[in-house]
């Protein structure tokens, strides 16, 4: 678990990295000019880190599963030496896609505009600039819907179905208390990172503030608190936390 945490919580610096940095440029020195090659190289970066976050939220979400429902099999299934080759499949797995989608995205052609109504380059952005879009990328977008999007969302509310269904059946209240406590940072991380996600490429073309807030929220906020929601779940960091508020008081 916390192997997968710390993957998580790399994820998070990355993801404020690529965006974070161009903007607060913009923003202080009032250049709003952005090449076509950091244009591609952030929408690399970013659909890498994006492919990251979602394989291992999935993870996570299996994570739980196995120790919740199955607990005696749990070091068997999800040992070091089964976890640390899965956490570099993760990376490995999102560095190849996210080549490959950035390489795909190279073949469109602007000519709607060469203006990016956004604080930084992802898919919705390029899409509107562009007036020839390649088969192959919209083929490999498709895919990362399917693969990154469906499946992991799929099978992280598959794995929280069976770990409710345990859980209500317990007998002890004490033991379903301690079961949803082991799952419940997991369940507010995902159920944020999804939510806003989802309710982002929803939004309409024409809202672009209400797009900007959200991407906002998506590439800056959640990374921010998720270190935060993960921590507060620490008996050690709760009692720090108690006590701090005491000594104040």
């Amino acid at each position: 678990m916390y192997l997968f945490i710390c993957n998580l919580s790399i994820v998070d610096i990355f993801y404020t990295s690529v965006t974070v940095p161009k903007l607060l440029h913009m923003l202080l020195s009032g250049n709003h000019i952005v090449s076509s090659a950091q244009c591609y190289m952030q929408f690399y970066f970013s659909s890498f880190v994006a492919s990251v976050e979602a394989i291992l939220l999935f993870v996570m979400a299996y994570d739980r599963y196995v120790a919740i429902c199955d607990p005696l099999h749990y070091h068997l299934f999800l040992s070091r030496r089964n976890c640390i080759p899965i956490t570099f499949g993760i990376w490995a797995a999102a560095l190849l896609n996210s080549t490959i989608f950035t390489t795909s995205a190279l073949y469109m052609s602007s000519c709607h505009s060469n203006i990016i109504h956004q604080f930084f380059c992802d898919v919705k952005s390029l899409t509107k600039s562009t007036c020839t879009t390649s088969k192959m990328f919209i083929v490999i977008t498709s895919l990362e819907i399917l693969i990154f999007g469906f499946i992991p969302i799929i099978g992280t509310l598959i794995s929280y179905g069976n770990i409710f269904s345990v859980i209500f059946k317990m007998k002890s209240k004490e033991s379903r208390k301690k079961s949803f406590t082991t799952c419940s940072s997991h369940i507010v991380v995902i159920s944020i990172y999804y939510g806003t996600c989802i309710i982002g490429y929803l939004i309409p073309t024409s809202s672009e503030v209400l797009e900007t807030v959200f991407n906002v929220i998506y590439t800056s906020i959640i990374p921010m608190i998720n270190p935060i929601i993960y921590s507060l779940q620490n008996s050690n960091v709760q009692s720090a936390l108690l006590r701090l508020l005491r000594d104040k008081s």
